[in-house]
């Protein structure tokens, strides 16, 4: 890329990796766990983890600027083919379990629109909540071999709207005080520096996985490094712009729901219905009654379509679409006449079938559902991210053979421990995230249940990646030729 092409600028950067990190989901659930003892986490996440984080990122990008495969490029540059295949695999089958809270996300933004609240899933036993989004999910299974490509448009402008709502909602909760006098704080001593002060034990520790969820996602910002006129100097000042921009908008966001729910009376159905609510809160304080949430739930039913169609598709094809037959067994890499990976769309049906049907097991209710699948969600889908330190780990032990434009850390041995500091806390946080959100007394099953899925799922879906080399390696052996015609 010559120099005159290089256009972005350092805070163009910063609002670019904004809107793909951030959204007020990320604000809501954290504080569903902490409360408002999550300001303080908030400010340790970020100066801890995510700024390295999106500065390795950085130099990651920008050292291997013409590499397509993403975190399994970056892996097999610095290591093995094979560990390639993993880091593909793990980047794909991360979206299993958030595909299958897809479905129920549309259901309950579909219902906060058309009835004005969160009783239309309140009222349906668990059997039934699991095959309407099983039925949902199939069908937007079906659509994906189809192409979506509309819907995809549409849903990108929607996810720019959600943006938007999700800072309008900071700047209405912030200037509510002022338009409402009568609009009374729901947390008590919100003045008081010792409320904002976490209680580190045990419990607090399981809830960094949230943390880490809400802020991962860096690696897809690696693609511009090199479109900055000076990475050296304009990308760390993006992603310092970012990390301010996070920053305020989780602080204050925080704040904001601090105002709205009591930290120390949370509401058992925040996750499921926070937003929402909130919103509907907002909508009254200001004058206009249902508006900003209806507006907000339509907004969300357009992006949790959207974003149900684009992760079938589009994770599955950066594992098939250049995958290695020493790895990737034939059928699964079989197309149709049209290029639809078709077994590999059936695999996925499957496996994410599977999850969205466990719940009649073992959970009771729509709350408790929501507050399993997304921290099933925050134990699983950070698997990806140890894929990008460990590239980093190596890419600082083969020091010479690299040249970059950005560089993280100058010193090889420094930029080793960043990265082994934030491998070690995310796989921390993962194995501490599987620990149940849930009182074991209130509900002993329901506690063993999700204990025993929070560790086999992230268990049985590494070693299904392990077994497909097993499976190419035996049709290898038999002379299968790999034969990739239509179907």
């Amino acid at each position: 890329m010559s120099q005159n092409q290089k256009q972005l600028r350092w805070f163009t950067v910063g609002l670019i990796a904004f809107n793909m990190v951030w959204g007020l989901g990320n604000v809501v659930n954290n504080y569903a766990q902490q409360g408002i003892s999550v300001v303080t986490s908030w400010i340790l996440i970020l100066a801890l983890y995510f700024i390295p984080y999106a500065l390795i990122v950085g130099q990651l990008g920008s050292t291997f600027k013409d590499s397509k495969g993403g975190v399994s490029s970056w892996v097999e540059n610095t290591s093995t083919k094979r560990l390639a295949y993993y880091a593909a695999w793990t980047y794909w089958v991360v979206h299993i379990p958030y595909l299958a809270q897809k479905p129920q996300a549309i259901m309950i933004a579909l219902g906060w629109a058309v009835q004005g609240n969160g009783d239309m899933l309140s009222n349906m036993s668990m059997t039934t909540i699991a095959l309407v989004s099983l039925v949902i999910f199939l069908l937007f299974l079906y659509l994906s071999t189809k192409g979506l490509s509309t819907l995809k448009v549409i849903g990108g402008l929607a996810g720019t709207a959600m943006f938007v709502m999700s800072i309008l909602f900071i700047l209405l909760a912030v200037g509510a005080p002022a338009v409402s006098n009568g609009m009374q704080f729901a947390t008590p001593d919100m003045g008081n520096i010792k409320t904002y002060i976490p209680k580190f034990d045990f419990s607090y520790f399981t809830t960094i996985s949230m943390l880490v969820f809400a802020v991962g996602g860096a690696e897809k910002i690696s693609p511009y490094v090199n479109q900055t006129k000076n990475p050296a100097k304009e990308f760390p000042k993006g992603m310092f712009l970012l990390a301010g921009m996070v920053g305020v908008s989780a602080i204050l966001g925080s704040i904001a729901m601090g105002m709205l729910f009591a930290s120390n009376n949370i509401p058992a159905d925040l996750m499921r219905n926070g937003a929402y609510t909130a919103f509907q809160q907002l909508g009254e304080y200001y004058g206009v009654g249902n508006f900003l949430m209806i507006v907000y739930a339509l907004t969300n039913t357009v992006g949790q379509i959207s974003a149900l169609a684009f992760s079938i598709d589009a994770p599955l094809q950066i594992l098939l679409a250049d995958a290695d037959p020493m790895f990737v067994p034939n059928w699964l890499r079989k197309r149709s006449k049209k290029g639809t990976l078709v077994n590999g769309y059936l695999f996925t049906g499957i496996l994410v079938s599977i999850i969205i049907l466990l719940p009649i097991l073992g959970i009771g209710n729509m709350d408790e559902l929501v507050k399993w699948m997304t921290n099933l969600n925050s134990v699983v889908m950070p698997m990806r991210y140890l894929w990008v330190f460990f590239a980093y780990m190596m890419l600082n032990k083969a020091w010479k053979n690299y040249k970059s434009e950005y560089k993280f850390m100058k010193n090889p041995k420094l930029g080793f421990i960043a990265g082994t500091w934030c491998f070690a806390f995310t796989a921390f946080a993962c194995i501490l995230g599987m620990v149940p959100k849930l009182d074991y007394a209130v509900d002993p099953k329901a506690w063993w249940f999700q204990l025993a899925t929070n560790i086999l799922t992230p268990i049985v879906l590494i070693l299904l990646g392990m077994i497909l080399p097993a499976i190419a390696r035996r049709d290898k052996d038999k002379g299968i030729v790999p034969d990739l015609k239509e179907v």
